[in-house]
Parts: C-alpha cells; structure tokens; sequence
C-alpha cells in the first residue's frame, strides 16, 4: 500500500505557513487540532487515514467567510495543490469532495457526507467549533468581525438557507443558538458523537454562568 508521509508533512508546511497569522479562530492550531481529533476517529471507524488528514489539513484554506461567501475557493485551492504533488485523482476527488460539503450551513440546512472519510473530517471540525475551544473561536471570530459578545433585544435566527446563514451579523452568543448547541446532534461517527456529549455539556454551562452573570448574580 503506497505511503504518503512526505506528502503530508509538505500539506502541513503549506497549511502552516497560509493560516498561521489568522486571529478568528480558523488558524493554523484550528487545522492542528481538527487533524489530530480526525486521525484519533477515523482510527476507531477505519478510514482511509490519507484521505482524511488530506482534507483535515486543507479544510479551510479557502474558507467561504474569507472570500465573500464564494465556496469554491477552498476546494479549487486545495486541487491545486494536490495535483501540483502529483496526487492520484481518486484521492483529489475524495478530498476536495469533503472540502466543499464540510460546512454548516443552517439550522435548517441538511449537510450530509457522501462518504465515511467525510463524516470523520465533518465531526472533527465541529468538535472544535464547541466545548472550551469552541467558546474561544466563537469570540475570537465575533471579535475579528466586530461582533457584540451579546445584545437581549436580538434573538437568534434558525436559517432555513445558505445564503440567509451567511449573511447573518448577529453577536457572538446568539452564534451558540444558531449553530454550537446544534452539533452534538449532527455528529455522524459513533466516536464523534461519544466525544461531542462532554463538550456539549460544557457549553450548556457556560451559557447558564453566562446569563447568571449578565442579570448581576
């Protein structure tokens, strides 16, 4: 079976090198972390452990929120590099394929996998986006963005479209409503959703301690 351990080390340098100033929570330590908790469930559910640290690691190198809400960045920018590495089409396809459905996109927006490389790479990616790490990027992106950490009289928007979610300016805690307190429901793997039960708890006192603390107590 071929090894691609030069290719990934090189994936990394790259990564590392065009994410590591980022300040809203999509870093180069978000791709770290996402790899490392891919690698640890794809382990568990047998996955093609190349094709999920491939698109762990380039996941967001054209984030949609970074380029006018265009989605194909990312997956064009990620094909580049694959195919300037000389990288089978298979695994292109397969990577750039969870690349450009790997996001959330709404409340009431479906998102599913076609494959079970993309389920793993989609529940590491949301794992950081909750927990102790998802409550720090939810702030450090509502800061990059000039967000209000809360405002009473703005609701949250469960949207029903992609194009409604990425329009939404709404501040940083109405962000948990509309997306962080969803995911623990939309894991795909058995160990994503085992891994997800803690960090969602965290979230869910967080919010009380929150909202304790808002009203003077």
């Amino acid at each position: 079976m071929e090894t691609y351990t030069s290719l990934i080390e090189d994936t990394r340098d790259f990564v590392k090198k065009e994410l590591e100033n980022d300040a809203s929570g999509h870093d180069w330590w978000h791709i770290f972390r996402v790899c490392n908790t891919a690698k640890t469930i794809a382990q568990s559910e047998s996955a093609d452990l190349t094709v999920v640290e491939l698109a762990a690691l380039l996941h967001d190198i054209g984030d949609w929120k970074f380029h006018n809400g265009d989605e194909s960045v990312g997956p064009a920018k990620a094909s580049k590099w694959l195919v300037e590495n000389d990288v089978p089409d298979a695994i292109i396809c397969a990577v750039c394929d969870i690349i450009k459905t790997l996001s959330f996109k709404g409340a009431n927006v479906a998102t599913p996998m076609s494959t079970l490389e993309g389920k793993v790479v989609q529940d590491a990616d949301r794992l950081d986006a909750i927990g102790a790490m998802g409550i720090a990027r939810a702030f450090a992106y509502g800061g990059h963005h000039n967000r209000l950490i809360y405002h009473p009289d703005q609701p949250p928007e469960l949207h029903d479209s992609f194009e409604k979610y990425k329009s939404n300016k709404g501040h940083s805690i109405n962000h948990f409503y509309e997306k962080l307190l969803l995911l623990k429901d939309r894991m795909n793997t058995t160990t994503g959703k085992a891994m997800a039960e803690e960090r969602h708890q965290f979230m869910e006192q967080y919010l009380n301690q929150f909202f304790k603390e808002w009203d003077g107590h």
